[in-house]
């Protein structure tokens, strides 16, 4: 059985979660998160794969080890794409991403070296400005100066400030997501965050999610 829709309850899951995240909470609901967010997105993404490739759901546990916040559970689900396509549902709606996150010290190097560059760092300005004028936002880890080294009127100063860059969008829950309209949203949002996420491979290879 293929995609059909997220239903209000999985909306409703995460808005109690978000008032009681609590080992109680999950046990009790852990049924209908099951049913109607990680069954519904493992569907979504098969339709998805011939196009962008397989994408994995990241665990709904916290890594609380090192945090001051000791609530156990995310407040929201979301999977990836290898190659740098994402994908989150939460308790407000639905959201999209792509580009790079989380470089490792190389990759931001090759990063900077590569917005630094005429010609690859201009293809990338026309990038971030074409989804811009697409609605989507332009997000990132950014310096509040520049990096060591960089003129303060370098041409793309502003790009050469993001420690990662990605777009996204969302949508509320609205009744659309009860239905396989999901697919073709998403799947829209990720061809025009294509050419951010391609850029991103060439220039710095595939996002490490696990940092």
């Amino acid at each position: 059985m293929g995609f059909t829709g997220f239903q209000d309850e999985a909306f409703e899951f995460y808005e109690g979660l978000l008032a009681d995240n609590s080992k109680a909470y999950w046990t009790e609901h852990k049924p209908a998160y099951e049913r109607c967010v990680r069954e519904p997105m493992i569907e979504l993404f098969g339709e998805l794969e011939d196009e962008f490739g397989e994408a994995r759901m990241f665990r709904p546990y916290r890594d609380v080890r090192f945090s001051k916040d000791k609530t156990p559970y995310k407040t929201h689900q979301g999977g990836h794409t290898g190659g740098g396509f994402y994908f989150q549902l939460d308790a407000d709606g639905l959201m999209v991403a792509g580009g790079m996150y989380a470089p490792s010290p190389e990759q931001l190097r090759q990063y900077r070296a590569a917005v630094d560059s005429a010609s690859s760092g201009k293809a990338l300005e026309t990038i971030v400005a074409d989804l811009r004028s697409a609605g989507m936002e332009i997000a990132g880890d950014r310096l509040k100066t520049r990096p060591r080294g960089v003129p303060e009127d370098h041409p793309r100063i502003e790009l050469l400030r993001h420690r990662s860059l990605y777009a996204h969008e969302g949508w509320p829950a609205d009744p659309w997501m009860r239905t396989p309209e999901v697919v073709d949203r998403v799947r829209d949002a990720w061809r025009r965050l294509r050419p951010l996420v391609e850029w991103g491979q060439d220039h710095i290879g595939p996002p490490d999610f696990t940092r």
